[in-house]
């Protein structure tokens, strides 16, 4: 009888023997079906088979009837399928895959390497851990199910990510983790009674055969915990010595089995001595300060991801005047809707008729309720304290506010700064140490005829095991990001944060940064025989297509029904044809308006009309500033301030000596703003700039730290990499001080993870550091740096 082959690619018996052959890293393989045939030439002729050399597991099984999978993708094509869990932002459409199949890092690898060579790809990140990639690709040169049906011809199954699926895995990962916990905890517990006893003489002087017989309880007793207890050391170790790297688990895994397998041998040939304790306490104790690290940074990221958990599955839906329950993921633009007293909001939309206080402190993390009346925006996941109101919804359930800031803190949770990469390289390196100092000084002692040298290594292994240097980064930047988050302060990067500490000059804008965007029309020049009714008429047909904060002084009058060609020019105006007449509004000190030739009448307008070429009025704008504007700029005064704007010299001076700015900039475009920025930064200056504006964009782009309003334009968001969501610039010199206390935070627990290292090697060395008590020493320093991290979120 012929022993059958198993499958190359999936492991599996190929009972057809060669039926299905592949040619895989210069060898002919056999596959076990066609399926697993078609995956391997796939990864083959896309120049990947390096995956089969990197990969520690098996893939899994492949489709027979691949082909009919591949057809049943096109139903993803379906945009009505699509609204639930693709955004579509412009010409560029993002999705986060869940992603069955994966065994190890080599999957990642793979998947990002196979879609990277898809045409319309932007950007693919896999995260092995969650088993979830974040796809980003132009919508108009590729489908989602051509991005699916590539990642299914290398044998993954990708389905849409759905939150309640994702908190299920953790969940599970969570019970999986207590129960390493319980039995390592329980074992450790008995185990030690014995040692105890043998050490401190508790039971008498003990017989030989009575100690051995401990010796077998110990065994007996130590075994599940480091093969089960602490199979993920082992695993995550031989993952990374197959990469050809070493990661902070390969001393681990060499001081256990070492112990363990030694402990073995000295219990059978009853000769030596056993720790078999501190293999026990060693398992447990690393056990449990990685279960706190993964359940403090898994609070953290629930702050924000788990957003969604408050908004509430149904929505009273209004039909005829009727209520009629639906799903709040079904509504639709326009649909109106009841919201009662002590109601969660389900979307986000605009109160159409009724008074209510909300609740919005899980966007804003202020507690104080806000007035909502008819006009007013209001968001999904706030909650209705009082009265009832109607709401008009204006965005689809996927664009809800709380949605964008769970992708944006997923986004800002993948970047990591520039101390963080260090760190990483750093601990690589140090475990390399590690292990040279621990077969040093085992030679030494050995060479020196010490029946403790093996021991000496053991001890060495273990104290110096970098595992609070590890922490030491990812844990300060996780609670740091997650306080400013219950602050109402989103944070689109995380390296963000290191940026902030080096900030020394700080840009503001004006309108509708430092004022509150209510402009109001103060004076109006007419030079035409048209009546005010009728210029401001056509004014607010133009700006009423405008997103800048001067387009609300308008918002009052009547319109023309039409208008068509809007145009926007950044830094300059707005045009579009009004009943035929080409009507256009621009600053009275833009360059359009130079080379117009304003008339003397116009001078001291804010901003002017043209219409059909002739210049017919002027309006005087007038801005509130906003309350919260001089107790920030006390607050950050040690900081070079700049106020730059596009108004006109009267209103920016006016504005700059009631706060206090003496360093102003006046009638400043775009451009002009853009080159002040440049011209600081090319003087070794660190700026940061706060603007709101679409004219703010190509700054705000520039700037080494961009921050913008909640209520800014769509591209200032865009370009700024913090989102202060309540408009509350108060929060400024608190994101500046948690980014202080965030970098004072990785310094100390990175001192502190060196100091301990430091302190402890001499000791261990030395030989006066037994295992038990290396083991005590190095989980407790991994403790205390998450402690110390978690003194981020108060």
């Amino acid at each position: 009888m012929t022993n059958t082959i198993p499958c190359y690619h999936c492991g599996l018996p190929a009972v057809d023997g060669d039926k299905y052959n592949t040619h895989v890293l210069g060898i002919e393989r056999q596959m076990c079906c066609p399926g697993c045939q078609a995956v391997a030439q796939a990864i083959v002729e896309n120049g990947l088979e390096d995956y089969y050399r990197f990969r520690t597991e098996p893939g899994v099984k492949a489709d027979d009837n691949i082909q009919q999978t591949l057809d049943q993708l096109a139903i993803f094509d379906e945009q009505s399928i699509q609204q639930d869990f693709v955004v579509h932002q412009g010409e560029i459409s993002e999705i986060q895959l869940s992603l069955s199949g994966i065994s190890c890092a080599a999957c990642g690898w793979l998947i990002e390497k196979q879609l990277s060579k898809v045409s319309g790809i932007k950007q693919v990140s896999v995260n092995v851990t969650a088993n979830r990639a974040l796809v980003s690709w132009y919508s108009d040169a590729l489908s989602l199910s051509q991005i699916m049906a590539s990642i299914e011809r290398i044998g993954y199954h990708p389905s849409p990510f759905q939150q309640e699926q994702h908190e299920a895995l953790f969940q599970q990962s969570h019970k999986a983790q207590l129960k390493r916990i319980g039995l390592a905890g329980l074992m450790t517990m008995q185990v030690m009674m014995l040692a105890i006893g043998v050490y401190f003489d508790l039971f008498g002087d003990l017989e030989k055969e009575t100690s051995s017989f401990f010796n077998w309880i110990s065994l007996v007793l130590s075994t599940p915990v480091v093969f089960y207890s602490g199979a993920g050391f082992y695993h995550s170790a031989y993952k990374a010595l197959k990469a050809k790297t070493v990661n902070m688990d390969v001393p681990v895994s060499i001081a256990l089995l070492a112990t363990y397998f030694s402990g073995v041998w000295a219990t059978v040939f009853e000769h030596g001595q056993v720790y078999f304790e501190s293999v026990c306490m060693f398992i447990f104790l690393l056990l449990v300060s990685r279960f706190i690290e993964h359940q403090a940074r898994h609070k953290a990221a629930q702050i924000s991801a788990n957003m969604l958990q408050y908004i509430p599955l149904t929505a009273n839906l209004m039909v005829d005047e009727e209520i009629q329950p639906t799903l709040a993921k079904s509504l639709q633009l326009d649909d109106v809707i009841l919201v009662k007293a002590g109601e969660t909001i389900p979307i986000d939309g605009l109160v159409l008729t009724g008074h209510a206080q909300i609740d919005e402190s899980l966007l804003t993390g202020e507690f104080y309720p806000v007035d909502k009346n008819a006009g007013d925006a209001v968001y999904g996941g706030t909650i209705n304290k009082s009265g009832t109101l109607t709401l008009k919804v204006t965005s689809q359930f996927k664009y809800a506010l709380v949605n964008q800031i769970a992708r944006l803190q997923e986004q800002a949770m993948a970047s990591k700064p520039k101390i963080a990469t260090m760190a990483d390289q750093f601990s690589q390196y140090f475990v390399l140490a590690v292990l040279f100092f621990a077969i040093g000084s085992f030679t030494f002692w050995w060479l020196q005829g010490d029946p403790d040298a093996f021991w000496i290594a053991i001890s060495v292994l273990i104290a110096t095991c970098p595992c609070a240097l590890g922490l030491a980064t990812p844990s300060a930047l996780s609670f740091a990001m997650a306080n400013l988050n219950k602050q109402g302060v989103l944070l689109k990067r995380s390296d963000v944060l290191e940026q902030l500490t080096q900030v020394d000059h700080l840009v503001l804008d004006k309108t509708g940064t430092l004022t509150q965007g209510e402009v109001s029309i103060s004076a109006m020049y007419n030079i035409s025989a048209l009546s005010d009714t009728e210029l401001l008429q056509y004014a607010h047909s133009v700006e009423q297509y405008s997103e800048h904060p001067i387009a609300r002084a308008f918002s009052s009058f009547p319109v023309f029904t039409q208008v068509e060609d809007f145009q926007f020019s950044l830094g300059e105006g707005v045009s579009a044809k009004v009943n035929q007449q080409y009507v256009e509004l621009f600053a009275a000190h833009s360059a359009a308006s130079k080379n117009a030739n304003v008339p003397e009448q116009l001078k001291d307008s804010s901003i002017v009309m043209r219409i059909d070429g002739e210049f017919v009025c002027g309006f005087e704008l007038s801005d509130t500033l906003r309350p919260d504007v001089s107790d920030m700029l006390a607050r950050l005064s040690r900081k070079d301030i700049t106020l730059l704007s596009g108004d006109s010299q009267t209103n920016v001076s006016q504005v700059a000596k009631r706060i206090g700015i003496s360093d102003w900039l006046a009638e400043q475009s775009p451009q002009d703003k853009l080159a002040f920025v440049q011209r600081l930064q090319a003087n070794e200056h660190s700026v940061l700039m706060i603007g709101d504006g679409i004219n703010d964009a190509p700054v705000l782009a520039q700037a080494d730290v961009a921050v913008t309003l909640g209520a800014g334009a769509d591209l200032a968001k865009t370009s700024a990499d913090i989102i202060l969501l309540k408009n509350a610039l108060s929060k400024l010199p608190y994101l500046f001080q948690i980014a202080i206390r965030c970098k004072q935070k990785i310094r100390q627990n990175m001192a502190w993870a060196l100091g301990y290292n430091v302190l402890v090697l001499p000791l261990a060395v030395s030989g006066l550091l037994t295992p038990w008590m290396a083991v005590i020493g190095m989980s407790l320093s991994s403790i205390i740096v998450v402690v110390n991290s978690v003194r981020l979120l108060k």
